[in-house]
Order: structure tokens, then sequence, then C-alpha cells
């Protein structure tokens, strides 16, 4: 595919596009920062104290430029606004009125105390997108109730799934914050979605977005499996995900995760791995039974993988058409060729020095995705921004709680 963003930098797909993010934490971050690399004009209102995420883990030269506030937060301008005072909502709401999507993940009677629930913000701006992500669903029993991706991946099922492996197994999170990155593209799906009707009939809408009801319809879609007809005709639980014998083999070096996908190509990688005739060997053939006989394969794939190093597997399987792929230690993939070349780039940040980018993954022809802003200082856009509604520098600045000399 030609490299479009080279030479004169080509405008993303939503070039002309802005949003006004009202989010904090991960969820909502991670949604508008999907937004801006597709090239949206993304204005993050900050309290003059700054997003609490901005504290989490060491910057340089800064307490509130953390590396998990820089992750999520590329490709926006931050306006820092007191909104507990007159000028901060004043301008806030000359803000809106410029903007195609309002977006904020506080709780409903907050941001209504702040006069800008979806009622308030459709009078200033009668097509605004309004995009408000919960934790649960409004009309059930759990509305209004405090989220987090702790509480979302507990009663979703999610810490759960260990146990359709292992029954004996405790219930143990998915280590990572998965269930607000999930719902923080399905937050960024759904303003495409929005967006998409409004071009074709002029009308803005106001969008929930819940966390439990979408993350759960996430991670339970192949897992739902036998229960999915009424009466069940099966177990719940998609089988070849929960074999215990899903995981990376131990190499000579390393690991790896090999996937024949059929019989020719597993015989053919026992036989590089030294254990030739694999389906026709005493020791497969005298196994009584369909899962004494899966228990042999695996068997002899773990002890065909010990025979060669990572890098030599990687090789030979690519040659003789076996899908593998090594296996990486979670540091491991700083050093990972591909994600070298493809994924990981060194910037500069205006403040806090060199640091460690990840590029967005999403390739397009004609309209990139791309990183035209460094994660922001806390309000480093104010009064950039509210120039360009004509506030002069002492408006601007009582709006974000500043002192004028």
């Amino acid at each position: 595919m030609p490299d479009q963003t080279k030479g004169a930098q080509a405008q993303g797909a939503l070039s002309g596009v802005r949003v006004i993010d009202l989010t904090q934490f991960v969820l909502g971050p991670y949604a508008t920062q999907t937004l801006g690399d597709l090239g949206a004009d993304v204005i993050k209102i900050e309290e003059p104290t700054g997003d609490r995420q901005r504290t989490n883990g060491k910057a340089p030269s800064s307490k509130t430029m953390g590396p998990t506030f820089v992750a999520l937060n590329r490709n926006k301008r931050s306006v820092a606004l007191d909104l507990k005072s007159e000028a901060g909502r004043r301008a806030l709401r000359r803000l809106i009125k410029t903007a195609d999507i309002f977006i904020h993940n506080m709780r409903p009677e907050a941001v209504a105390r702040l006069g800008f629930s979806y009622q308030d913000v459709v009078q200033m701006k009668p097509d605004i997108v309004y995009v408000e992500a919960m934790g649960y669903a409004s009309e059930g029993p759990y509305a209004g109730r405090q989220a987090f991706d702790d509480l979302i991946q507990s009663a979703s099922g999610a810490a759960g799934l260990a146990q359709l492996v292992d029954p004996e197994e405790p219930l143990k999170f998915v280590p990572s914050i998965i269930a607000d990155k999930t719902c923080g593209l399905f937050a960024a799906i759904a303003c495409l979605a929005a967006l998409r009707h409004k071009e074709q009939t002029g009308e803005g809408q106001y969008v929930e977005v819940p966390m439990l009801e979408t993350f759960t319809g996430f991670i339970m879609a192949e897992h739902l499996y036998g229960e999915t007809y009424v009466p069940a005709t099966g177990r719940f639980g998609h089988t070849t995900t929960i074999t215990p014998y899903r995981k990376p083999l131990k190499t000579k070096d390393g690991w790896l995760m090999v996937m024949p996908a059929n019989q020719v190509q597993a015989a053919k990688y026992l036989e590089l791995g030294g254990i030739p005739d694999a389906y026709t060997s005493e020791r497969f053939l005298s196994s009584k039974g369909a899962p004494a006989r899966v228990a042999v394969y695996n068997e002899m794939l773990a002890e065909a993988t010990a025979t060669r190093t990572t890098a030599e597997w990687m090789d030979l399987c690519a040659a003789n058409s076996v899908p593998a792929m090594v296996a990486n230690a979670a540091r491991d993939i700083l050093d990972d060729p591909q994600l070298k070349q493809t994924l990981f780039e060194e910037r500069v940040h205006e403040t806090q020095g060199t640091y460690r980018a990840m590029k967005p993954g999403l390739r397009f022809a004609k309209t990139p995705a791309t990183i035209r802003r460094e994660p922001p200082d806390v309000g480093r856009d104010t009064l950039e921004v509210l120039s360009e509604l004509g506030e002069d520098g002492e408006e601007a600045a009582l709006a974000h709680g500043a002192q004028t000399q």
C-alpha cells in the first residue's frame, strides 16, 4: 500500500469533525484518542489540576504526564476550564456550539449539576452527537451505580473465564484494563455511526454506551455457545477456546505458538521436530479414544517444539506453510522485529523529552491515521482554543481558573 503520510500530509478521514471531550481515566480517553488518530479535532476539557489519570506512573520531569496518560491522549488539545465557575461553564458552552460530538463519562447527576446534560447541550447545539459512557444500561437495576474495569470484568463473567478451562481455578481478572478499552472502541464506533446519521439527516442524537452490556456482549460472543439456543444444545463455553492445550510451547530458547490447520501440516511439523510418521506410530494408534489421542498429539507437539530454537521454527514453519508465531513475553514486544518496524516510534515531547509512542494500527491509503499532536500538558492549548472563539486573554484566564495580572 502506498504511504500517503509522506510529503504533504494527507488529512485523516475525520478531518473537520470537532469533539468536545469531558472524559477521564481510560474508556473515554481511548475512544477520543481513536477519533483523534482518524483526524478529528479533539478538545480535551480538563480541570485546572488535570485528568486524574495524569498521575498514574512516573514522568521524566512532571507529575502530570504519567505514562498511562501519554499512551491515551495524543492528538488532543488540552483546555483547562474550571467548570465550577461561571466563566469556565460559559467558555464550554461556546465551545459546544462549534462541536459535532460531545462525549463524557461523568455520572449523569454530576454532569447535570454543571449544566451539561443532554437536555442542556441539545439546547446549545441542536444537531450535537451526545455520547454518554456509563457503567450499566439506564433501564436496568444496576443503573447509576459506579463502574470501574474490575467491577465490569466481575459482572460480565470475564473474571470467571479461567474456570471454563479449569473449574478449580479462582475467579481472576484478565491482566489488562480490557473492559474500559473495549468499551472505548465501541464508543468510537458509536460516534462514527451517529455522525453518519447526522450526515444523512442533519439530526444529532443521544448515544448511551453502557460498559456492562457492551463488554459482556464482546467477551461472551463465542462463549454463549451451547446456550445460544433455548433449550440449550450444548455446554456453555467455546470448546476450542477453553481447551487446556491452548498455550504456547517451549522451544530451546523461548516460546512458540504453533497452529497446524490440518493433519498434513501437523505431521510435517512433528517430522521437522524429529517425530516422523506421528499418526501411524504405535504411540498414537495405541491410545484409546479421542481424548487420549488428543493428549498424545499435544505431548508430541511439545516434544517436537523443544528440539529447535524459536528462530529456527519461525523459518521452518514459514518454509513449510505451517501457521506459527513467536510467543513474546510481555516486555519482549519492544524487540519484536515486526512491531519495531510497524508499531513503535520514538518521538520528542515538548516538555518530557523522548518517549515511545505506539502508532495507530489502522492503515488508510487516502486518509491516514497519524500522530499529529503529542499528548498535552495540562491546559497547553487553552489560550489557543479560546482565542479561536474570540476570547481575550483575561476571559481565557478566568475560564481556566488562572489569575490575570
